[in-house]
């Protein structure tokens, strides 16, 4: 259930990111799991692909990198480091 919440969190994010840029759709999001963290991968990441089901990130490759460091400020955390969005094409560029 940790995963899940934290997944849904990322995508919600991404999703006012996306928004923000003006739309478009996410192929690629690039996080760092704090070393306190306590994720699984795996968990995280099937449970964002279910978290982004119905959104701009559907789909979308989940890039994960573990940070080493404990006495970081965010070492109990996921951080999103990049998102790359696919943009969208005016009616009929198609």
């Amino acid at each position: 259930m940790h995963e899940l919440s934290l997944a849904k969190d990322a995508v919600r994010k991404v999703e006012r990111v996306v928004w923000e840029a003006g739309g478009g759709r996410v192929v690629r999001v690039s996080v760092s799991v704090g070393a306190l963290a306590a994720v699984s991968a795996g968990h995280l990441r099937r449970h964002f692909a279910e978290a982004a089901r119905g959104t701009r990130a559907e789909g979308a490759r989940l890039d994960l990198r573990d940070e080493d460091g404990v006495g970081a400020p965010d070492a109990d955390a996921l951080r999103i480091d990049s998102i790359e969005i696919e943009p969208c094409l005016p009616a009929g560029r198609e």
